[in-house]
């Protein structure tokens, strides 16, 4: 049920009804992120990496590149997502559909009390059937920023670390960009 009603929602964004985002958090920290690699035999290889420090993201972004996000070193919770929305609610001109998880943070009471709110202003929420992080483009977003937007020279300290993801993160849109295929409402 919930795969056909986002595959309404993409078309109502594609007719320029709405404005629809996918949103989700992720943690970017100085231990790197290789999610593979070779080397010949013999060869000994090292990434450099320092411990401890992590960078939270939490983004919206829509299938045109628009994105909107918002880092902390500290944990994403649900007072720091209650402030990400009211923020964001004072931008939107239009209807406007946020995809998210269903993780304990996005159900919260306090998030769903504040969510009549933001419905006043027209920002609304939808989840994600269980287990479907495939439906969530976003997810796509934090793929590309670990790599290869984000060097391993990046990950030399924390500052140069927070620095590359700032930096990639404001460029989505404008010198960053991710082709996604069309919503598939068959994908399960």
């Amino acid at each position: 049920m919930r795969v056909e009603r986002l595959a309404l929602l993409e078309q109502q964004a594609e007719n320029e009804q709405i404005d629809l985002f996918y949103a989700d958090e992720s943690g970017i920290s100085e231990q790197g992120y290789s999610p593979y690699g070779w080397q010949f035999k013999d060869e000994k290889v090292s990434v450099p990496v320092g411990h401890g420090q992590q960078l939270n993201c939490f983004g919206l972004l829509s299938r045109n590149n628009k994105l909107h996000f918002k880092t902390t070193t500290d944990t994403i919770n649900t007072a720091f997502l209650i402030v990400f929305f009211d923020e964001f609610v004072l931008k939107i001109q239009k209807p406007t559909v946020v995809v998210l998880d269903n993780a304990k943070i996005h159900l919260s009471k306090a998030f769903k009390i504040r969510c009549k709110y933001w419905q006043a202003r027209g920002l609304f929420f939808v989840y994600l059937p269980p287990y479907s992080p495939h439906l969530n483009i976003i997810e796509k977003c934090w793929h590309e920023l670990k790599q290869p937007w984000i060097s391993v020279e990046d990950y030399y300290s924390f500052e140069t670390l927070t620095y590359a993801v700032q930096l990639a993160l404001m460029a989505v849109g404008i010198k960053l960009f991710i082709n996604f295929s069309p919503f598939n409402s068959s994908a399960k």
